[in-house]
């Protein structure tokens, strides 16, 4: 292919990411309004940060966040690592691994560069630049959720639907970080639209990066050997 056809094959590859991106926000953003039951005048960037009671009971509680977020980093190594890289499900979960590495090392940057103070931490949605103190934007959480199913979605909801449903990880997670005052809600929002990006430039990788870089065996797939 030359100069010209690759560069018009990117051109459509980020046009179609921009869509992409852009219909999931929107499905995210009224998805987080039904769950705040109404709209609030509030502050921050974009003027709709405003704290949110507290609530750690039932499905909200603190345990159940951490046990999605690490049940999602086990199913990801472990669909990685037994499924290989060389049919389609195992090279999805190669994909996501990529997708969620990078991504976490982006929202750590961010954090540590914006600072910004989270909600039980004086409530008020301006405070950025406060040092090592603070790091909620943007959320962490969110943005491994978001990174996680991307892939999936891209590479199997135009032929099963049903699998636009993993969005409700990210939504989940997003709505139980504003429960429990440590999030804002351009936190939540920057952290899936993260998650999100990275996700779908996972997929346009013909080999993820994590497969280049490991060897060879554990990209085989373990299932094969039984």
């Amino acid at each position: 292919m030359n100069g010209a056809g690759i560069r018009r094959k990117g051109e459509i590859v980020a046009a179609l990411g921009s869509v992409f991106c852009t219909r999931r926000l929107g499905a995210f953003l009224l998805l987080l309004t039904a769950a705040s039951g109404c709209a609030h005048a509030g502050g921050g960037p974009i003027g709709i940060d405003h704290e949110w009671g507290l609530d750690q009971s039932g499905i909200w509680a603190r345990n159940y966040q951490t046990a999605l977020e690490f049940g999602v980093v086990a199913v990801e190594a472990a669909g990685s690592l037994w499924y290989g890289n060389d049919n389609k499900i195992g090279h999805t979960f190669w994909q996501s691994a990529d997708s969620s590495i990078i991504s976490g090392f982006g929202a750590l940057a961010l954090k540590y560069t914006f600072s910004r103070a989270r909600p039980y931490q004086g409530g008020n949605p301006n405070r950025w630049f406060q040092g090592s103190c603070c790091q909620s934007f943007p959320s962490g959480e969110v943005t491994l959720q978001a990174s996680f199913v991307t892939p999936f979605i891209v590479n199997y909801a135009k032929q099963n639907p049903w699998v636009w449903s993993l969005e409700a990880l990210p939504v989940y997670d997003a709505i139980a970080r504003m429960k429990s005052q440590a999030h804002w809600q351009t936190d939540v929002i920057a952290g899936w639209a993260l998650g999100t990006a990275v996700g779908y430039w996972s997929t346009t990788r013909h080999t993820p990066i994590t497969v280049e870089l490991l060897p060879r065996g554990l990209s085989i797939g373990y299932y094969r050997k039984f």
